[in-house]
């Protein structure tokens, strides 16, 4: 996603530079930034979200379910990629496949970054489920893939739902780091509306309250459904 803005030509008067907050400023950048939100911070947010929620549910039951020495593999592969800093797996894949497009290499290492974080998460659920579910299955003659679908999952995500989300959440605060491999996303177009206008103050101050719109409610209800969940338990 390339920047563009109608203000880039534009040269600051002596009222906006010599004023500490311009309205008229602030009602003319909002939509540009809310529109980079909308199309790229949010947008690698929920298909990050979606794959690391995916993958990380894969992941933990390989570690589960293969034999000990492939379980390592899996187990060694996820753990050097949690402890590897994202913005360096960013970097590798934008100057290593030159040929994809930025914001897919941004969908790929947010997905499979947090993949290892929530595997760990779908883990601690997995563990938590009694052993006598599943000694039970074992006793109904229950298939290995009838087990997972019908008993182990659905109680571990149970207990896993809040954590996930607060990764969620995470990877939204992480988005930002996308201007490494020149995705415009939503702080780096107001850093590029500060620079060319030489007004900052506006410009961060829309994408911080984006940000705190978009992640306060979000923490709140994940808070809520942890209560809930718990109460039902």
């Amino acid at each position: 996603m390339n920047i563009t803005t109608p203000l880039a030509a534009a040269q600051p008067s002596n009222e906006q530079t010599g004023s500490v907050w311009n309205w008229d400023f602030t009602f003319e950048i909002f939509p540009e930034i809310l529109s980079a939100f909308i199309q790229v911070t949010l947008l690698v947010t929920v298909v990050g979200t979606i794959i690391a929620a995916v993958l990380g549910l894969v992941i933990a039951i390989l570690i589960r379910v293969l034999p000990a020495p492939l379980a390592f593999l899996v187990r060694w592969a996820a753990n050097f990629i949690r402890m590897t800093p994202i913005v360096v797996q960013l970097l590798v894949l934008y100057y290593g496949f030159t040929w994809m497009d930025p914001l897919l290499i941004g969908f790929i290492v947010f997905g499979i970054h947090y993949a290892t974080y929530m595997s760990e998460v779908y883990r601690a659920g997995i563990e938590s489920v009694p052993k006598g579910q599943w000694e039970a299955t074992k006793a109904l003659s229950m298939s290995a893939g009838r087990t997972w679908r019908r008993v182990v999952v659905p109680q571990a995500l149970r207990s896993t739902i809040p954590s996930l989300g607060n990764y969620a959440i995470s990877m939204f605060k992480d988005t930002p780091f996308l201007f490494v491999i020149s995705v415009a996303e939503m702080v780096r177009v107001a850093q590029t509306i500060g620079a060319q206008t030489f007004r900052y103050t506006e410009a961060i101050t829309i994408a911080g309250l984006i940000f705190l719109a978009a992640s306060y409610p979000t923490a709140l209800l994940i808070n809520r459904l942890e209560k809930r969940l718990a109460y039902a338990n």
